[in-house]
């Protein structure tokens, strides 16, 4: 999940003299934020420091970042209209510097961890753009949805297009796994995911398993869609804390991997509790192959290193 963030005291030293955006846009920045935690914590691979809506830009959707409220974007997507002024892009140019990026890890990471690349899911990334930043019922995004779902599925379409390629491109450049982020895909019932988010992951995930490295599919709050997960793709499926890892890993099948599945606010509290929650994870995977032990989602800004670093530990240890 997330490594690098606000509860890393380098990171936050950065983050006072550079924006989120630059950090992400300057290849030696967003490598340096990337090597934080693996040289602080001795994770088992390294992820990318980027975000997943940097592709919204190149697409003609503008946006920025807003202390104390997160990603907000100045031309939420509405109707039709705004739909059809999207542009398509190459990600080798208006990406560029993440491929770069991913350049300067692999030579920074040889002989040390892999580096996992990643995007946004379409029906992430189409909610982004239609709530216009973070939402709690996604009002805007179901009543498109249902109201317009010609419109919906073109929109999603597009995302396919350009998340597909950007994929690609960051195999090439030197990413050794990926991990396809649907974060918003609990707003959906099983019925709604099958029908408005299932056939555009089903091709995300196609795309991204024919680069031929391995593919995490992760969402939260997604107890109930485990199995159309399963069924849209990925190698490995990631789990929140919302559902316990055994019951989950019936459900996605032994076909597929599992990463999960620890809740991030257990590392706020006592050592006892959280190398408590971390055993019990374990004892239920039962040292079956095919479980990347994680966070169900990323970790918290108030989280002490320390914690993380005992956390990472005891898991080496186990």
């Amino acid at each position: 999940m997330r490594q690098a963030g606000r509860y890393m005291a380098e990171y936050r030293t950065l983050r006072e003299k550079h924006s989120l955006l630059d950090l992400c846009r300057h290849p030696e920045l967003a490598a340096e934020v990337t090597l934080q935690p693996v040289n602080r914590l001795d994770v088992d691979a390294a992820i990318l420091f980027s975000d997943l809506l940097l592709p919204l830009d190149p697409m003609g959707i503008s946006f920025d970042f807003v202390e104390g409220e997160g990603p907000i974007i100045h031309n939420p997507l509405r109707s039709a209209t705004d739909i059809a002024k999207l542009r398509d892009f190459d990600s080798r140019d208006d990406l560029g510097y993440v491929l770069d990026t991913i350049h300067l890890l692999r030579r920074e990471l040889e002989g040390r961890v892999p580096l996992v690349g990643f995007a946004g899911a379409p029906f992430t990334l189409a909610s982004y753009a239609i709530e216009g930043g973070p939402s709690r019922n996604y009002e805007n995004t179901k009543a498109l949805m249902y109201g317009e779902p010609k419109t919906w599925h073109r929109l999603c379409e597009s995302f396919v297009s350009v998340i597909s390629s950007y994929l690609s491109a960051q195999v090439e450049a030197g990413a050794q796994a990926l991990q396809i982020f649907d974060s918003w895909i609990g707003a959906l019932g099983p019925s709604d995911y099958r029908e408005f988010a299932l056939p555009h992951s089903q091709q995300i995930l196609r795309a991204a398993s024919s680069t031929g490295v391995p593919v995490i599919h992760f969402g939260t709050g997604t107890a109930t869609l485990l199995e159309l997960m399963a069924e849209a793709g990925g190698d490995v499926i990631g789990v929140d804390w919302r559902i316990p890892l055994d019951d989950a890993w019936k459900r996605i099948g032994d076909n597929h991997a599992i990463q999960g599945n620890l809740d991030p606010t257990l590392l706020l509290g006592p050592t006892e509790r959280f190398s408590d929650g971390i055993t019990d994870i374990l004892r239920r995977a039962d040292k079956r192959p095919g479980h990347i032990f994680n966070l169900g989602h990323g970790i918290l800004p108030g989280t002490p290193v320390e914690n993380v670093k005992m956390a990472v530990h005891l898991v080496h240890s186990y």
